[in-house]
């Protein structure tokens, strides 16, 4: 049975059965900052169970997509070793919402196993496990199915008990073995027997039933759920190999596809045995690698995306040892999406971004990792011990090996790794960076916020001055004014507020507040705060910064003199935010713009927001062209001149996605959202300030766009006045060139050109010249017979070395025992001395004799035998090292004077 026709079979058995069928979600959880990949079919559905969502339908089924490498559940050092460990693989699932329970969760799992219009697998080769305290379900599996008790075998709470997390749903699960033995050794074990028989993997889970039954407190007491639920979860790696009778996962059609292409890019067979780990890596990593990539995960060295550069070094690892010194992933990636294409549709439209990230990724490490293995060797020469962390360190930084990867080399090797003194060098690099980069231009990137600062000021109270996020006055306690009012954000609404003081905080030149109606943006989410004033009765206090403690937001500047807290009026700078609420509005549509023009792929990875410009990092795997960008900053503009009126709401984060909002990759988001629309061209979850309409941001102009790191490229722009100053700028600089060149604007690049042609035309002239210039050599060089040699001298008359190359080689090959020497005059005079052939071989040496001229006047001369140079260190000296060249010539010509 096919493993595509086990999908098929599955999804509509349930659907039969009133079962939605749910697409499969992301392998980025939403929302979920616990888990790094969905990792099980319920992710999706965790919020169903908790009783925070509710979904129109009580029944679902799912195939979904999930990876295992990196954080709790990682089994990325077993992949190639064993039969059925995998990075990425697919679980089928049933889910009750509360609705049906064990005896039709029971009921339909052995239908679909033994049915033989499904799997039909023989019911004298299955065995069931289930938790030793669940008497019902024992009790249901021999009244529903027929299974004899012998074969069912009740096992303890880590192998039959599931829990979300520490509270919350849980309850016993029941699991579904298949025998793999031969027909003739297959008795019924006894449960010491079966336990070592599963351990062997010769008798082999299929699929695991939750029975969703308890809520477990934080003391640890359960109490029974109101509507106790199913999960169910069946790899189907593990039943295409039952029904395909192979021994492996790696055997299947899933597979086999993969590890053939592979064996035809290495040029050699696939080993089933141990020598066959590297295609079985091969083969597990190109899956992974294209859903990853598919679903928006791109390689970094933080987070999902160091996961992802992990699992892509560790497979160009295993075809350096197969002795490939190309891109080979690459190559396994297309057959991944030829094969699972028309299941999982993301992987066909994302096809070329696939192919270019793989091939780069891969490049990128081929370029170190000889290099870095020949470092390991070195290090694991002598008798096992440990590698220290600098030199570990020293590999992950120069060489690009991640810690993991030198960690499994030195183990082949008998050798660890010190992990904590790698870690003290990364933290001091680290901090290194810090210190580097503190200041707006740089630091960690940043992403806007979804949620409106009004909706952060949830606390009455004020924190320690220890929890201050940043320095400036720590050591003093803030004076509550109105300790039990709460602040409200209106910087929404309005740019000015008449209001009060809810407490404050003065010391050391400066004065903070905080504001009941706060009109003034504290820095976040890379829009820069606001600036303006405070006024009360008889003070003023200038607003430099904004800041947040404790969820309030706190205005601060300089302020000297006593202090009364008085009514207020808090006044931003109404320009400057003006231009801030441009830019981050243009942040939006260039997020846009970007999708539309170099793929979905693009993710926002960073940015800056302020009055003056605007910065946007975003992944993409090559610099973005000039054709590119003209294409992005058309759309931008044309999105300002259709004048969009711009919406902005808030609603529960779900529901947002739902609707198509973009939600920052790896942010954490609260229950409700805000939700900035601008209808038909974007919409995105954020909590900065914007314009009210596209039109208001008034022209949208590129200033620059570089690469930051690997895979992250960074663009800057201007807007409204300042990007009008800018193209005025550049018309000015283009008025000025005409007018020197003497012609129009618009005639400009045709006027250039003509000069460019009228030079190369000048320059093939001057190369004639040079090439003859010989033919006057008695015009223009003074001429000393030295013995039998020539020697000329004279000054050069092109200052270009190529050109005096020419001359040189001219002078070479028309001359027989002759010395060139040529000055250069100039703000850097020099000198040139060519030797003939018949004279170097005689033992005369270009390099010799320019370094003896050079010398007399102070200065070093080298270069070839036959064509040398010096510098004149003192130009005062040069009459008198001419006067006496042919002196010094001879002296050099001299026998024995070498």
């Amino acid at each position: 049975m096919r493993s595509a026709d086990i999908r098929r079979s599955f999804v509509e058995f349930f659907r039969s059965r009133g079962h939605e069928h749910v697409p499969s979600s992301s392998l980025v959880p939403a929302g979920d900052p616990t888990l790094l990949f969905t990792n099980a079919g319920m992710v999706q559905f965790k919020q169903v169970f908790q009783g925070l969502e509710q979904r129109p339908y009580k029944r679902a089924v799912t195939v979904q997509k999930c990876v295992r490498a990196g954080g709790k559940h990682n089994d990325l050092e077993q992949v190639g070793h064993t039969a059925r460990h995998h990075t990425f693989f697919e679980m089928l699932g049933n889910f009750s919402f509360g609705d049906y329970f064990k005896r039709e969760a029971i009921a339909y799992g052995w239908e679909w196993v033994t049915g033989e219009r499904y799997l039909g697998i023989s019911p004298d080769r299955i065995y069931v496990t289930v938790h030793h305290q669940d008497h019902e379900a024992r009790r249901l599996w021999r009244e529903v199915t027929g299974i004899a008790d012998q074969r069912i075998y009740g096992c303890g709470d880590k192998d039959n008990f599931w829990q979300m997390g520490d509270t919350g749903p849980c309850g016993p699960c029941s699991e579904i073995y298949v025998d793999l033995r031969p027909p003739a050794e297959r008795s019924v074990p006894s449960l010491s027997e079966f336990l070592a028989l599963s351990d062997a993997g010769k008798v082999l889970e299929i699929w695991n039933l939750v029975f969703m039954q308890f809520d477990q407190a934080a003391d640890g007491t359960r109490t029974p759920l109101p509507a106790p639920s199913v999960d169910t979860g069946a790899g189907l790696e593990r039943i295409a190999a039952v029904m395909q009778e192979v021994e492996s996962n790696f055997d299947t059609d899933l597979f086999t596809p993969i590890i053939r292409r592979a064996e035809e890019i290495v040029g050699r067979p696939y080993d089933r045995g141990p020598g066959g780990v590297g295609f079985r890596v091969l083969a597990d990593h190109s899956r992974a690698v294209a859903f990853l990539l598919a679903d928006g995960v791109y390689p970094s060295n933080e987070g999902r995306g160091y996961v992802l550069r992990r699992i892509l070094r560790r497979a160009v690892r295993h075809a350096f040892l197969l002795g490939r010194r190309e891109p080979t992933l690459v190559e396994l990636t297309r057959v991944v999406i030829d094969l699972m294409g028309e299941f999982y549709p993301e992987l066909r439209t994302k096809a070329e971004h696939i192919e270019a990230v793989t091939r780069a990724e891969e490049e990128r490490f081929l370029e170190t990792i000889e290099g870095g293995l020949k470092r390991l060797d070195e290090l694991t020469a002598g008798p096992p011990g440990v590698i220290a962390g600098a030199d570990a360190f020293k590999l992950y930084d120069t060489y690009g090996f991640p810690l993991d990867l030198t960690q499994l080399i030195a183990h082949e090797r008998g050798f660890t790794v010190d992990v904590e003194g790698f870690e003290r060098e990364l933290e001091l690099q680290r901090e290194r960076s810090r210190a580097a980069g503190k200041g707006a231009e740089a630091g960690a990137p940043s992403v806007s916020p979804a949620v409106s600062p009004s909706g952060m000021s949830s606390r009455e109270g004020f924190g320690a001055p220890a929890i201050v996020k940043r320095s400036r006055g720590k050591g003093r306690d803030f004076v509550r004014v109105k300790p039990r009012a709460r602040q409200h954000f209106v910087g929404y609404e309005t740019t000015r507020a008449e209001t009060e003081i809810l407490a404050f905080r003065q010391g050391e030149g400066r004065l903070d507040l905080v504001l009941k109606e706060n009109p003034f943006y504290a820095e976040s989410g890379g829009q820069v705060s606001d600036t303006g004033v405070v006024k009360g009765e008889g003070w003023t206090l200038p607003v430099e910064d904004v800041f947040k403690i404790d969820q309030k937001q706190v205005v601060t500047g300089p302020f000297e003199g006593p202090f009364e807290p008085t009514p207020v009026e808090a006044v931003v700078a109404e320009e400057r935010r003006r231009n801030i609420e441009r830019n981050h509005t243009a942040t939006h549509l260039v997020h846009a713009a970007l999708r539309r023009v170099l793929g979905s792929h693009v993710r926002q990875a960073g940015s800056v927001v302020a009055p003056e410009r605007l910065r946007f990092d975003f992944s993409h795997h090559s610099p973005v062209s000039e054709g590119e960008l003209e294409a992005i900053e058309e759309e931008v503009n044309r999105a300002i001149w259709e004048n969009v009126e711009i919406e902005t709401y808030e609603m529960p984060y779900r529901e947002a996605i739902a609707a198509g909002a973009i939600a920052l990759f790896g942010e954490k988001y609260g229950e409700r959202v805000r939700v900035v629309d601008i209808p038909g061209i974007s919409k995105e979850l954020c909590g900065g300030t914007h314009v009210r309409s596209t039109g208001q941001i008034g022209l949208f102009h590129f200033s620059g766009e570089s690469g930051v790191a690997a895979g992250v490229r960074r663009i800057e722009a201007l807007t409204g006045p300042a990007a009008y100053r800018a193209v005025r700028d550049i018309d000015r600089k283009l008025e000025e060139a005409a007018s020197t060149l003497r012609t129009n604007p618009e005639h400009l690049a045709r006027r250039i050109e003509a000069l460019l042609e009228e030079k190369r035309r000048l320059e093939k002239q001057l190369e004639q010249l040079l090439k003859e210039g010989a033919a006057a050599e008695g015009d223009r060089y003074e001429r000393y017979e030295i013995g039998d040699a020539v020697l000329l001298v004279g000054d050069s008359p092109v200052a270009d070395r190529q050109q005096i190359g020419m001359l040189v080689d001219s002078f070479r090959q028309k001359n027989r025992r002759s010395i060139q020497v040529l000055f250069v005059q100039g703000e850097k005079p020099g000198l040139h001395v060519a030797v003939t052939d018949d004279l170097i071989s005689g033992g005369v040496r270009a390099d010799q004799l320019a370094n003896l001229i050079a010398q007399s006047a102070g200065g070093r001369g080298g270069g070839r035998p036959h064509f040398a140079s010096g510098g004149i260190g003192d130009p005062s000296r040069l009459p008198e090292v001419r006067q006496r060249l042919p002196e010094l010539v001879r002296s050099a010509l001299a026998p024995g004077s070498g």
